[in-house]
């Protein structure tokens, strides 16, 4: 593997909440040494002066497409792209094809995953099938290599096998990780009910979907005492309803995406359905909500959802299946909506991007340790971009922020002590 050294970064400490220049050793896949003015020799010496440092993003929420889908994404691009955007660990979910519920499925995404330039971790049905009828077997799955449970895409509607799935994967340590929707509210519509939808006489998805399976899963956890994480909260009610609910020791965490924080219904105008997501881009006050939810600690983490599709997917308004991409653009997003309008500091932003994830999850990484993982990446905050979707590393396209101006951007990502992106 070899040895790199950083000089004269700035590094982002999430656990510390500062930054601090310093210098940054690893060898053999581990930090060595962080500590100024290191002087040991090592294969690769980056000049970092202009730049922070960061651990390697945890991104909780990826859809890889793999198996069964991979003209839209696989293993290996959706790491790439990830690499692009300083991510080094992602959950991958389970809506695969088939979903991703029998132990040798697990095995063989890992087995795939061995080679690629990311961390993968697998989630893995709550319900056989994803048909919320039966549970999967959760214990040989975490067995497989599992790390949480999740229908994401669907909703388990029958409160009882829910009810059920959260008190089982407790007893085990496993997180269980909801998508928040109301078929029977949600049912035929393609964007945020209200009044663009209105105006354009397209079906909505009325904020009272996402509300009413948030305050479901809030009274789950509190009346059997165990732990939920709320999926892609998009709506100030459901952030509000967490809040309460933690104040009152509910275990409730929740996450929303990049796309929440800089995006509204009004994209929704273009008829472009690139900008057709689960939940739906909502209004500017459910986006400022969500803003200071992050700021006050309401919401837990940010990732990204990250749902490729084909061209031939997305060509049609009307009948594209909902989802759009983000790993590589998600910090430069969450920097832009964040850090530059004060909401958060830098090394906020990353604990809700790394570290935070990282605790959920259980997993390695998250930190910048002597002893820890050789997984971070350099960004270079002075830098402004403009994205455009065809020079993006995944194998699909459909970004919302294709032709938007962002701050700051990923210049190198190491994992596992490799370098595996670096800009240019």
């Amino acid at each position: 593997m070899g040895s790199i050294l950083i000089r004269g970064a700035k590094l982002a400490d999430p656990e510390k909440i500062c930054c601090e220049r310093l210098d940054l050793l690893c060898r053999n896949g581990v930090i060595e040494k962080i500590e100024k003015n290191i002087q040991d020799p090592a294969d690769k010496t980056v000049d970092a002066q202009s730049l922070a440092l960061l651990p390697g993003l945890v991104d909780m929420h990826v859809h890889l497409r793999d198996p069964g889908l991979t003209y839209k994404e696989d293993v290996f691009t959706g790491c790439r792209a990830a690499a692009a955007g300083g991510v080094t660990s992602l959950l991958a979910m389970p809506n695969t094809k088939p979903p991703m519920d029998s132990p040798a499925l697990v095995e063989e995404l890992l087995q795939r995953a061995e080679s690629a330039c990311c961390r993968v971790y697998p989630a893995v049905c709550i319900t056989k099938g994803m048909k919320g009828e039966e549970l999967a077997p959760f214990m040989e799955l975490q067995k497989a290599g599992a790390v949480a449970l999740t229908d994401d895409g669907r909703p388990v509607e029958n409160s009882l096998l829910m009810a059920r799935a959260m008190k089982e994967a407790a007893s085990l340590g496993l997180r269980v990780v909801s998508h928040c929707e109301d078929l029977y509210l949600s049912q035929g519509g393609l964007m945020n009910e209200g009044a663009v939808s209105r105006e354009l006489n397209v079906p909505g998805v009325p904020a009272a979907s996402e509300n009413a399976a948030t305050a479901r899963e809030i009274a789950l956890a509190e009346s059997y005492g165990v732990p939920i994480h709320i999926c892609h909260v998009s709506t100030a009610v459901s952030a509000a309803m967490i809040r309460d609910a933690k104040k009152r020791g509910v275990q409730v965490t929740g996450e929303t995406a990049p796309h929440y924080l800089l995006l509204t219904e009004e994209a929704l105008r273009k008829k472009n359905a690139d900008w057709r997501m689960s939940p739906p881009l909502r209004t500017d006050e459910d986006r400022k909500a969500l803003l200071e939810a992050l700021r006050d600690g309401t919401l837990d983490a940010i990732a990204t959802d990250h749902a490729p599709h084909s061209e031939e997917d997305k060509a049609d308004f009307y009948r594209a299946p909902n989802g759009s991409i983000g790993m590589e653009t998600a910090l430069s997003a969450c920097y832009t909506a964040l850090v530059k309008t004060g909401y958060l500091t830098l090394p906020e932003l990353i604990a809700k991007m790394s570290l935070n994830p990282a605790r959920l999850l259980k997993l390695p990484g998250g930190t910048l340790r002597a002893g820890g993982p050789a997984d971070f990446a350099l960004f270079d905050e002075n830098r402004r971009w403009t994205v455009d979707r065809d020079r993006l590393h995944g194998r699909s396209k459909n970004t919302p922020f294709h032709g938007m101006s962002l701050s700051g951007k990923v210049v190198m990502t190491v994992c596992r002590g490799e370098i595996v992106y670096q800009d240019g």
